[in-house]
């Protein structure tokens, strides 16, 4: 775990630390791909991985909806709390909008500002785990720190 960060990850740290957060990017040797995968990786429950998840509204501009390892997003009760309908995105489009690739999305390090949004089982927990920006990275922070670095809007998904 003491590999050199790769570029997207570098990023990763790099806004980490803009936005005055001691938390580090680490890397594994194992993927952290799925939300399975990473909590394997290091050890934690599954509950405890942030899914990053993008989607499109309706004008065409990307969401950030960070969903705990351990539920599944319902669209509906989504849109009943934000008014927002979530169209689902290529990912050519999550790239493209936040510069990683499907598998490895931080919640921060963006390309382009979009609004977030945290699910609040993510809060239940002393900490989380989310992608470091490639399949193999992950910073662990507080449910708390991920709201705050993100200025995410806590909501229930499921």
């Amino acid at each position: 775990m003491t590999h050199e960060l790769p570029p997207s990850a570098q990023r990763v740290q790099q806004a980490l630390r803009d936005a005055g957060s001691q938390a580090r990017v680490i890397v594994l040797d194992v993927s952290t791909r799925t939300a399975d995968e990473a909590a394997a990786a290091v050890g934690c429950d599954v509950g405890q991985i942030v899914k990053s998840l993008i989607f499109m509204d309706a004008q065409g501009a990307p969401i950030y909806v960070a969903v705990s390892g351990k539920n599944r997003l319902n669209e509906q009760v989504f849109a009943q709390q934000t008014y927002i309908q979530l169209l689902r995105a290529t990912p050519e489009f999550v790239r493209q909008h936040t510069g990683y690739a499907i598998g490895g999305v931080a919640p921060f390090g963006h390309i382009s500002a979009m609004p977030h949004f945290v699910d609040a089982t993510l809060l239940e927990y002393p900490t989380i785990w989310a992608a470091g920006g490639t399949p193999n990275t992950m910073v662990e922070l507080t449910g708390a720190e991920l709201v705050a670095l993100t200025a995410g809007v806590v909501v229930w998904v499921s």
